[in-house]
């Protein structure tokens, strides 16, 4: 039995959580011999009681390894653990970080540049649009968005990644066959192609009440900082954003209207010293990025610590980007006009003139009305 397969093991005795764990690994030093070692020893273990001792030596009873390790390849996923080198290295700096992470797509070294974006399920248009396009533009930039998956402002920022074509991590409250919620399936499925889909549970848990707040501590530890886009006073991103203070991460978070319900936990969260934002801007500003206007990415490292800008080169346009500019050479359209000119579907046309305001090469006016920049 491999370290890895040892780590899946232990995570599917009942009763088991990364805390007792990291008790235990510290204390036997490989999980095989947490498998092999007798209940007295286990109990020795601060942490662990006679029910937790009593499941870990009769592990093979409760835990079918064999089958777990056929549903992991069926499904085209792999696992990770706290002593692999494709870990998250921001996650090993949290309190209790997850010991095994199923991971569905691949991560990449790149993904500690990363930001959190969380806010709550029932939300305004305002909510959804914000949500998408700050993703669009930190994604843009060359940051990872990483959030939750579930309905609302999770969903939006993960639209919004993937329209930049940048990367996005999803975070489950789920194992990765009981994907929640349902509707999701397919926002999942491109995720993976371009990024990943991650959880520190086994295959087949379902979601509950706990699982997803829990979840939320890798949401808030996984990049450089947390975005709450719009959140009641009573909204679980507030509990998020907590946790990432905690955690020492920067928490930004979006105002909106004083009268509005679903911004009063947005709007406490400025007023206790999160940073305000307006713009992405604002949250590439404190984390120290400039972004040259038209670029993919950060500022290499040599041009930020002169402050001389790379060159900028103009953004790759899409087929379908290329004939809205094209029509737009003519002056101000509205979308009726360039659905005209172009002869696309409205439905497009919606996604593909948001994607071209956050290249900043086109920007709306009054009446629904567009023009170059």
């Amino acid at each position: 039995m491999t370290d890895t397969e040892a780590c899946i093991a232990l995570n599917m005795v009942p009763g088991m959580g990364p805390v007792r764990l990291r008790a235990l690994l510290e204390t036997f030093e490989t999980p095989q011999r947490i498998l092999a070692a007798g209940r007295a020893a286990l109990r020795a273990v601060k942490g662990v009681g006679q029910e937790t001792a009593d499941a870990i030596a009769s592990w093979d009873s409760s835990v079918d390894l064999v089958a777990e390790l056929k549903r992991i390849a069926d499904f085209g996923a792999k696992v990770i653990t706290v002593n692999s080198s494709e870990y998250p290295t921001a996650l090993r700096t949290i309190h209790n970080p997850p010991v095994v992470l199923y991971v569905w797509g691949d991560l990449r070294p790149t993904d500690a540049h990363a930001i959190g974006v969380v806010g709550s399920r029932n939300v305004t248009h305002y909510g959804t649009e914000t949500a998408k396009k700050l993703s669009f533009q930190i994604a843009f930039a060359g940051y990872a968005i990483v959030s939750g998956l579930a309905r609302g402002i999770d969903t939006a920022a993960h639209q919004g990644a993937l329209a930049a074509k940048g990367r996005t991590i999803a975070v489950l409250g789920s194992g990765l066959s009981q994907l929640y919620p349902p509707e999701n399936l397919s926002l999942a499925e491109k995720i993976a192609e371009s990024g990943a889909v991650v959880s520190e549970y086994p295959m087949e848990r379902p979601a509950d009440r706990q699982t997803f707040p829990y979840r939320n501590r890798i949401v808030a530890g996984w990049g450089r900082g947390l975005l709450v886009v719009e959140a009641g006073l009573n909204s679980g991103a507030l509990i998020t954003a907590n946790q990432a203070v905690e955690q020492g991460r920067t928490v930004f978070a979006v105002p909106g209207q004083i009268d509005r319900p679903t911004s009063a936990g947005t709007n406490r969260l400025i007023q206790q010293g999160a940073r305000l934002v307006t713009s992405a801007d604002d949250i590439l500003d404190e984390l120290g990025t400039l972004i040259p206007r038209g670029t993919s990415g950060p500022l290499s490292e040599t041009s930020a610590r002169t402050g001389a800008k790379d060159p900028a080169p103009a953004p790759a346009l899409s087929h379908d980007e290329t004939l809205l500019i094209t029509a737009l050479q003519v002056g101000e359209l509205t979308v009726d006009e360039l659905s005209q000119a172009t002869r696309l579907p409205l439905g497009k046309i919606s996604g593909t003139l948001l994607s071209l305001e956050m290249k900043r090469l086109i920007r709306a006016l009054p009446g629904h009305r567009y023009a170059r920049v």
